[in-house]
């Protein structure tokens, strides 16, 4: 199983047949009928110790019930123009599918403001997201292909990259700290494209900071990535930041809505708030005042990931002291 024993997962399924129905109500919107592959993720989480990786579990399932988890699809972000704010400023999107039938999830690192909204929008939008991705779009893919399809590729957009990016790191790390104690092991690979080079130079001062199996996950393409990309999917699937050599898009640029994966308009993002409409019984968000944002308990902080940070801002910080680093854009690295 990848790494994780059979008795592993025995072991700790046994374990969680002993949770309480609420626990059990809550752990079937986590596994969608493939349990085992589950309780492997969170023992590959957990380096195959069935203790912590139970203990992990457990903390993940007695957050959703605290904070509502459950119901957070039937909760969209309104009014429209107020969610559009959030996306324009929180930017991902869905651009396609691998050969493999596996989700592309693009993520312009680089231009995402997190400026028109407070925290909790984007913390809120952020699991909305995850959870469509596991409730939803995961589960069709598998149907689709006959098979089970649990993890995703991401690609990761450094265009626009800069120094100001520094003030958003505490949100960044709540959100990945939720990632990593409550959807572990659901990326396969993460593809970093469009890199400046005070993105290579702090990589190079972090990456030792990293987990072993987070770092095998990471790739750093040269420039957009197309060539490496065009290995493992159709040029359909491309984001539109992949699809030509030395691109610098805007957030809109002129590519169509269908294209730009980021745009509200876009048939991924149209379909996860039309789903979370119909959920919550809404027909016309229009109509609706702005409501107050889902409050999700924040993970306290991880000292690991703190020192990963420190590290992080240490080294970025050393080029605000270049009065001019607009070349730096222009070089490209691989990894």
């Amino acid at each position: 199983m990848g790494g994780v024993s059979h008795e592993a997962i025995n072991q700790l399924k046994a374990l969680m047949d002993k949770v309480d129905e609420p626990l059990k109500r809550t752990f079937q919107n986590v596994h969608q009928g493939y349990k085992v592959e589950t309780l492997e993720r969170f023992l590959k989480a957990r380096d195959g110790n069935v203790a912590r990786a139970h203990k992990m579990l457990l903390d993940s399932l007695h957050w959703r019930l605290e904070n509502g988890i459950d119901d957070i699809l039937s909760k969209p972000i309104v009014p429209t123009n107020f969610y559009k704010g959030v996306r324009d400023s929180q930017l991902i999107g869905v651009s396609g599918y691998t050969r493999e039938g596996l989700p592309v999830f693009a993520i312009g690192v680089g231009l995402s403001t997190f400026d028109k909204a407070s925290v909790q929008y984007y913390v809120q939008s952020h699991i909305q997201i995850n959870e469509y991705r596991d409730r939803v779009i995961l589960p069709a893919a598998a149907k689709k292909n006959g098979r089970y399809i649990g993890k995703c590729v991401k690609i990761l957009d450094m265009s626009g990259l800069k120094l100001s990016a520094l003030n958003q790191i505490k949100l960044l790390t709540a959100i990945s700290t939720i990632d990593d104690l409550n959807y572990p092991e659901k990326t396969i690979t993460y593809y970093i494209v469009n890199v400046p080079y005070v993105f290579s130079a702090c990589w190079k001062v972090v990456k030792p900071l990293l987990h072993e199996r987070t770092k095998l996950k990471v790739q750093v393409l040269k420039g957009c990535g197309c060539d490496e990309l065009l290995k493992i999917m159709d040029y359909s699937a491309l984001p539109h930041f992949c699809r030509r050599e030395g691109s610098r898009p805007s957030r809109r640029g002129s590519n169509t809505a269908d294209q730009d994966c980021f745009s509200l308009d876009h048939p991924f993002h149209q379909q996860l708030y039309n789903y979370m409409k119909k959920q919550s019984g809404i027909c016309d968000t229009t109509r609706l005042l702005k409501h107050g944002s889902v409050h999700v308990e924040m993970p306290l902080e991880d000292p690991k990931k703190a020192e990963f940070c420190k590290a992080l801002a240490s080294e970025w910080k050393r080029f605000q002291k270049q009065e001019d680093h607009t070349w730096l854009h222009d070089i490209k690295i691989s990894d």
